[in-house]
């Protein structure tokens, strides 16, 4: 199942950057004391009494300007409303009920989604009296909050959660079988690939950047294997996704990632590997699904050299260097017939349990072979080691203090257990646990 989704709306400096940073625990958005600050969505990951969702930050809503900048908020703040399982209403007790919020609340209405009323920097008991004002927006009971101190936020999160639409079994059963998504920006030849792979004309194909908007799964058998190819909307940099129903479809293109097993990261052949490019391989390695890497368009290529464009996307690349690479062309059909045995190949990779004594044997090894890190005085003790989950392999390390550990001492453990272990195409993950 996809994680629910929680969209912040509410009139411009009514404080849903604060709160959407209160929530995720981090400072992601930028939180000025003026109005219209945020333009751009944010989005990110949070977790509430076990439950993990997803929670958007929509720029301030103004229906009296008539801007591009406001017509931009609107249309994006609508297609996170129509994403949203969850609606959490943003209001201001400071500046009072307004004219703009009963205008908010007429949308929502409309929306026929879940809405959640907060009157926000309700930070003393004289406030907290001109609360009841807000009953008039008729979402009944107004949560009373002060997202800059947290006061209230763990109540309103409790009902939030309490929200969410229930994984009730639907008229139409999910497609079961190894999921796949398809993911890369706009124009790589994303559907044309599906299809070619499927066998059918099952995905619109044009060459008009961004025609694929919904994620499409699509479920098919290979040499006897269930298997769900999601074919997701092009995904572009973050200045460049247009109004609306281009972020909505932003939106999708993650969380076709988030619910797959392995992804198929896209790139054109033809030009140069773009930050988008990087920024999409990130949150593949973020989300610990497996990657292969797929130039496509490589018969447009004239000068064919697979060594030196290898070198160039290991560069570029590089914190995905466990990936795969193909070079393939969707539309002749060069190189496909390797995908599908690769993807079997990672779904294995990805379920490999090795024994406990081989693991803590191996580590042991790297460890006395290997100058240990330390702070001052204090050096870094192994004690044991063992594989603690799979899907992704998952290894727990038991140590004297995991502050020791630093991002190169660890890359180094990694390295030696993929000398052993190949995990083609798969991150792994090392757990650093102090003893006792």
């Amino acid at each position: 199942m996809s994680k629910p989704v929680v969209a912040l709306i509410g009139r411009q400096n009514a404080g849903k950057s604060t709160l959407l940073n209160r929530i995720a625990g981090k400072q992601l958005a930028i939180v000025e004391d003026f109005p219209g600050t945020t333009r751009d969505r944010i989005l990110a990951d949070a977790v509430w009494n076990g439950v993990d969702f997803t929670i958007i930050d929509t720029g301030g809503l103004e229906f009296t300007e008539n801007n591009s900048i406001a017509r931009g908020v609107r249309q994006q703040a609508g297609a996170a409303i129509n994403e949203a399982d969850v609606i959490i209403f943003l209001t201001d007790v400071k500046q009072g009920l307004s004219a703009v919020d009963l205008e908010i609340a007429s949308l929502l209405r409309k929306s026929g989604k879940p809405v959640i009323l907060a009157v926000n920097k309700v930070d003393n008991a004289r406030l907290e009296s001109e609360v009841a004002d807000f009953y008039r927006l008729g979402f009944g009971d107004p949560f009373s909050i002060a997202s800059h101190h947290g006061r209230g936020v763990a109540d309103l999160l409790d009902k939030v959660v309490e929200t969410f639409p229930p994984e009730l079994p639907g008229t139409e059963k999910p497609v079961e079988g190894l999921k796949i998504a398809i993911v890369g920006h706009p124009n790589v030849g994303k559907s044309l690939l599906l299809n070619r792979l499927v066998g059918k004309e099952r995905s619109i194909v044009s060459d008009i950047a961004g025609t694929t908007r919904d994620a499409i799964d699509i479920g098919f058998d290979f040499n006897g294997q269930n298997m769900v190819l999601i074919d997701t909307a092009g995904i572009r940099r973050r200045g460049k996704v247009e109004q609306g129903i281009e972020w909505y479809s932003v939106l999708r293109s993650m969380r076709a990632i988030d619910r797959a097993d392995i992804a198929l990261l896209v790139v054109d052949a033809t030009e140069a590997l773009t930050a988008q490019d990087a920024h999409i391989g990130g949150y593949i390695e973020k989300a610990a699904k497996g990657v292969i890497i797929l130039v496509n368009k490589w018969d447009l290529v004239t000068e064919k050299n697979k060594t030196t464009y290898t070198d160039y996307i290991r560069e570029k690349l590089k914190f995905i260097g466990y990936a795969p690479l193909l070079f393939i062309s969707a539309k002749t059909g060069q190189g496909v017939s390797k995908i599908m045995p690769l993807v079997l190949q990672l779904a294995q990779e990805r379920g490999i349990r090795i024994p406990d004594e081989e693991v803590n044997s191996l580590v042991m090894q790297a460890v006395t072979s290997h100058n240990l890190p330390h702070q001052g005085q204090k050096i870094l003790k192994v004690y044991s080691a063992r594989q603690s989950s799979i899907n992704p392999p998952t290894f727990t390390i038991e140590v004297n203090d995991s502050r020791l550990i630093h991002f190169s001492y660890q890359r180094f453990l990694e390295n030696r257990l993929r000398e052993v272990y190949k995990f083609v195409g798969t991150p792994i993950r090392l757990v650093f646990k102090a003893k006792g």
